[in-house]
């Protein structure tokens, strides 16, 4: 027997315009580029980002615009409060679309461009080619510049997010959905602080970027500034990393301490197939004494059939309950060792995205800036092929788990539309499956997030097991599972201390068909984070 868990409009910048003309200047001298290629190159990717930026606000434009549409005319009548929550949530979604816009260009910028200005920068002062150094210059300003709208837009969803999370929290004051917004509030909050802060670094890369352009004396200052800028920058985010890859595994360690769940409800899936044996007997033995009733003869053998088959229609109730009993133990034990299994798979696969992207990305970018504030005052990082070498190698770590993400929920986007029976609800009838066109295009949505996929169906099925009997589809699990359900929460950081709750009142919530969804949302929160 298993032991029961106690719970406890866009224009190109100055600075390429200054470009293109000292390049106009520098033919009319009689200086012309070594390599015309290169140039032509450079000159492609300082004007792509603006480009870029400006098709994501006119995107972004025409959503709000096709949304304001769509949406019904706001009643004037309504309070001065409501409209002005209505507004902030619309600013909000606006902001937030804009910046999903601008993530794919973000991830072009970094992975793409910034490396290859670093190389570019590098064969200029290689080679004394100052037409190459100012062209590569106009490109880093372009870079620098789109970075910037996205940290900057990024950070002000971020903090938007921290303060509406805040006060959910607070309107909340305990249980699931307390837990979810405080916990949502605390992540945008680290967000929004590190993003002020990244929005300095590519400030500081800008001004470093523009003296190169403008041949200034200061240039080694700004270059040393912007290196120091961007290590700091890039130091906070890899111990943020760190100390995701902790929790993860801390998390990861106490799914695993559950057991196996097979192992652990072997002894009361023996007591359940023991019991359905007995009932089977009792049932067997009363239409046996059914059977010799039937063969006697002589007075009240009518009332002595009647009672019979009373007693055999009793054993055979008990019978059927008790095989029921035991099929939906086996299939609970099953359903466990499903979400447990995944929940390990979550924490393994968070552990690996922020040991390679964060810990190892981000800190070989804090190298490659340490590098660049040392040799500011020789030739910088525009010379130094260690620095460029690790600047290329951190924007690569980073950028294959950007591309990995994004392919990932792609996916999960493409089988939501096109096969929503799958992890649709149980008693709930799934969508109609889109075309394999149409659920294509809704895959390549990047700004849209999956709303009906296995984490959801998953977390499901976990409060399923933990939930108490007046949920429905939860009456018949048996106290056993239901202990190993709600130690599973634990597990996961959804128990009474973290939801601020005593015991009594958290399993109170669990059995409140009113806090249903906050509690799928909670462990669905708790599945994908550490």
């Amino acid at each position: 027997m298993s032991t029961p868990v106690h719970l406890t409009p866009a224009r190109r910048p100055a600075a390429v315009l200054a470009s293109a003309r000292q390049r106009r200047e520098g033919s009319r001298t009689g200086s012309p580029y070594r390599n015309p290629a290169e140039h032509a190159l450079l000159g492609i990717q300082a004007g792509a980002g603006n480009r870029a930026a400006t098709a994501a606000v006119q995107r972004a434009r025409a959503g709000e615009q096709a949304g304001g549409q769509g949406s019904a005319p706001q009643n004037s009548t309504a309070p001065a409060g409501a409209q002005k929550k209505n507004y902030r949530d619309r600013i909000a979604g606006l902001l937030d679309r804009f910046k999903k816009n601008l993530d794919p260009i973000d991830t072009f910028i970094k992975g793409v461009q910034t490396p290859a200005n670093a190389g570019f920068t590098q064969q200029a002062a290689a080679a004394a080619n100052e037409g190459l150094k100012h062209s590569a210059a106009a490109s880093g300003t372009s870079a620098a510049s789109g970075n910037l709208l996205t940290e900057a837009t990024g950070t002000v969803v971020s903090g938007m997010d921290a303060y509406k999370n805040m006060k959910d929290a607070r309107k909340h004051e305990t249980g699931a959905g307390h837990h979810t917004a405080g916990k949502k509030a605390k992540v945008k909050g680290t967000d929004a602080v590190i993003g002020a802060a990244g929005s300095g670094a590519y400030s500081a890369a800008i001004a470093k970027e523009v003296t190169k352009i403008q041949k200034a004396a200061d240039a080694a200052v700004a270059s040393e500034a912007s290196g120091i800028a961007s290590a700091s920058v890039a130091a906070l985010k890899s111990v943020r990393s760190v100390f995701r890859v902790g929790g993860a595994a801390r998390k990861y360690r106490k799914v695993k301490e559950l057991g196996d769940p097979h192992l652990v409800h072997a002894e009361s899936l023996a007591r359940l197939n023991e019991s359905r044996e007995h009932a089977n007997w009792a049932a067997a033995e009363a239409f046996v004494a059914l059977d010799a009733y039937w063969k006697q003869d002589g007075e009240g053998r009518l009332e002595l059939i009647g009672e019979a088959v009373d007693a055999a229609w009793e054993a055979m109730g008990e019978a059927r309950d008790a095989a029921e009993t035991l099929q939906r133990a086996e299939r609970d034990v099953e359903k466990l060792n499903t979400v447990q299994g995944y929940a390990k798979k979550k924490q393994l696969t968070k552990i690996g995205k922020e040991t390679v992207g964060g810990a190892l990305g981000e800190s070989t970018k804090a190298a490659a800036g340490v590098v660049t504030a040392v040799a500011a005052g020789t030739a910088g990082l525009a010379s130094n092929p260690v620095g460029w070498g690790l600047a290329g190698a951190g924007a690569g770590l980073v950028l294959g788990v950007t591309l990995y993400k994004a392919l990932r929920a792609a996916t999960k986007r493409y089988e939501e539309v096109r096969r929503p029976e799958v992890w649709a609800p149980q008693g709930e009838t799934p969508a109609e499956a889109a075309s394999r066109s149409e659920s294509l295009k809704h895959a390549l949505k990047f700004w849209k997030k999956v709303s009906k996929g296995e984490r959801q169906a998953m977390a499901r099925e976990i409060y399923a097991l933990a939930a108490g009997p007046h949920i429905p589809g939860s009456g018949g699990t048996t106290q056993e599972m239901r202990q190993s359900g709600m130690a599973l929460l634990i597990a996961l950081k959804a128990g009474p201390a973290d939801h601020k709750l005593d015991e009594d009142a958290w399993v109170a919530s669990l059995d409140d068909p009113a806090k249903t969804e906050a509690w799928i949302k909670e462990i669905a929160e708790q599945l994908a984070s550490g």
